[in-house]
């Protein structure tokens, strides 16, 4: 049975996937059928996005608002209780095999007198568990990224100049966020507005990030801090 399912994982990813020799049938079996209803969710909650792949799995009391503004490839997860609002000016792009873990949210838009603008994602991403991604300006993030648990990317930054107005009332600036490819962010790490990462970068767990890290860069610490290079 291991070898059947490796099989058929390694053509919905396209690439050689082996499960460990060591887990047992009935633990097989209790995952397979976990995904099998994932998969019949994945088929109902993907109608309405404006393009999806084949295969899509869907986790229980996941919510998905705008669905028209997304666009998706094939082996799409999104995990339990997660909460997408796709509802912003250039949509949201997905790539093949991106992974959302459970109760993370993306908010492409807080209010409605100003959208956000897009997020895109390639290929072969994972995000672990309670990931906050706000798309207020917009959001990048390259193929074969890997995000920790706790990850949040923040491409808003609040005006706070003038003392006597409301900050709320002072406006933002919405620069982006821009993560490239092959990099790893470590848990509870955060992404300030305006940076750039570039490729094959690691940042440490609970960084807060507010400049740009060049490519091949290891940072940590608040705020981040170069370590060394790769």
């Amino acid at each position: 049975m291991v070898k059947l399912v490796s099989k058929i994982i390694s053509k919905i990813k396209h690439r050689e996937y082996i499960i460990d020799e060591n887990i047992t049938d009935n633990d097989l079996f209790s995952i397979v059928f976990t995904r099998f209803f994932m998969l019949i969710r994945g088929f109902f909650a993907t109608i309405g996005f404006k393009k999806s792949g084949k295969i899509s799995f869907i986790g229980k009391k996941v919510c998905i608002k705008s669905k028209s503004h997304i666009e998706c490839g094939s082996g799409l997860t999104i995990n339990d209780n997660c909460t997408i609002n796709a509802l912003c000016k250039g949509g949201i792009k997905i790539g093949n095999n991106f992974s959302l873990g459970q109760n993370s949210i993306i908010e492409c838009t807080g209010v409605i007198r100003e959208l956000g603008k897009s997020l895109v994602i390639g290929d072969n991403v994972g995000i672990s568990a309670n990931a906050f991604i706000s798309v207020r300006g917009k959001v990048k993030i390259g193929d074969s990224t890997i995000f920790g648990p706790g990850v949040s990317l923040f491409s808003e930054n609040h005006i706070f100049e003038d003392k006597s107005t409301p900050i709320y009332l002072q406006g933002a600036t919405r620069k982006g966020i821009e993560i490239g490819k092959d990099c790893w962010i470590g848990a509870n790490a955060t992404i300030l507005d305006g940076v750039k990462i570039g490729d094959g970068c690691v940042v440490a767990a609970g960084a807060v990030v507010n400049h740009d890290v060049p490519s091949y860069t290891i940072v940590g610490g608040v705020p981040a801090k170069t370590i060394k290079n790769r």
